[in-house]
């Protein structure tokens, strides 16, 4: 069961970071007006670098289960309840808790750490 609920951790986490990054790319940096352009094409790195990330926490927490190491697994599993904590936090205050990213990720971290 635990390794199961890592596997689901690591797939919400997984979509969560492809919806973050589609979207930053159609809704907010598609209106957004910010000058100089080198400025605007910075913000969207950056905000590509946190989906980049959270996909590669996902993947980490998918394959956890599979590793010999159990010290290791739990190392994941902390990363990745800081990381998407973090994230889960920032989205509901930035967004006054009506943006769904906050849940996911919330739940990506129950997730992980009932995979412990």
């Amino acid at each position: 069961m635990n390794d199961l609920a890592l596997q689901a951790a690591g797939g919400v986490g997984v979509i969560t970071a492809i919806i973050h990054g589609a979207l930053g790319e159609t809704k907010v940096f598609a209106r957004a007006r910010i000058d100089p352009a080198r400025t605007k094409l910075l913000l969207r790195f950056a905000w590509q670098a946190g989906a980049v990330a959270w996909a590669g926490i996902g993947v980490l927490l998918a394959i956890a289960p599979s590793m010999i190491s159990q010290t290791g697994r739990h190392w994941i599993i902390a990363v990745a309840v800081t990381s998407y904590g973090v994230g889960a936090g920032t989205n509901a205050y930035a967004t006054g808790g009506r943006h769904f990213g906050w849940m996911a990720l919330t739940l990506a971290c129950v997730l992980a750490l009932a995979g412990w």
